[in-house]
């Protein structure tokens, strides 16, 4: 084919394309790259097919990032009650466990890609995102500090009435933060499975326990 014939195919192509070809914004676009997706993703490990399905939440805060447009208030508001309806409140109510466990839970990012085995324990990657104790040296800095934790919200004593408001938000935050903030990065542990009841009243004790490093 002659350069000239290419340049006449490359131009043609181009203008049907801002025709007809799918933009961004568009179903048909959106539809494209979840086929894509599906037909290149295979299940392995603990990166199952169905980390390829969003919830409605997901989809409605990806759109609203791409778009660079923010959630209307009815939109915000829909997302925070659903996912707070899915919090599962500990058998029990045993919301505290052992903190010195907490932090190593915390301080553990593994879990939850193709080369870790289905079924073994993940981590909480707390590190990844937040400060934990005045000793870290190296911490992420997308979530708030969450040095001195309970301390700065009074809680003395994990069993007295007045810290329950605390033990309540704290739990469901960890559950499903999308609870409170409809468009959350924090991975809604409890709600998606990525860590056990236990484990998630391990890292309660670490953020509330005044015996913990985080509140030292």
């Amino acid at each position: 084919m002659k350069t000239t014939s290419i340049k006449a195919w490359a131009m043609t192509a181009t203008a049907l394309c801002l025709v007809s070809c799918a933009t961004p914004n568009s179903t048909a676009y959106q539809e494209d790259v979840q086929k894509v997706l599906a037909a290149s993703f295979r299940a392995e490990g603990q990166a199952g097919m169905d980390r390829l399905t969003t919830d409605e939440a997901n989809r409605l805060c990806s759109e609203a990032d791409y778009k660079g447009k923010p959630l209307s208030d009815k939109q915000s508001e829909k997302i925070r009650t659903d996912n707070f309806k899915t919090i599962q409140w500990p058998k029990n109510n045993q919301f505290i466990g052992d903190y010195k466990q907490g932090e190593v839970i915390a301080q553990d990012g593994r879990g939850k890609t193709w080369s870790d085995k289905e079924g073994s324990v993940n981590g909480g990657n707390c590190y990844n995102c937040h400060q934990i104790s005045k000793t870290e040296i190296s911490h992420g800095t997308l979530g708030p500090s969450l040095y001195n934790y309970g301390k700065l919200r009074g809680v003395t004593d994990v069993n007295s009435p007045n810290a329950k408001p605390i033990i309540d938000y704290t739990w469901a935050k960890l559950w499903n933060a999308r609870g409170y903030n409809a468009c959350s990065n924090m991975p809604r542990f409890g709600h998606n499975g990525i860590l056990t009841e236990t484990q998630l009243q391990h890292l309660m004790a670490l953020l509330l326990d005044p015996k913990s490093p985080v509140n030292q």
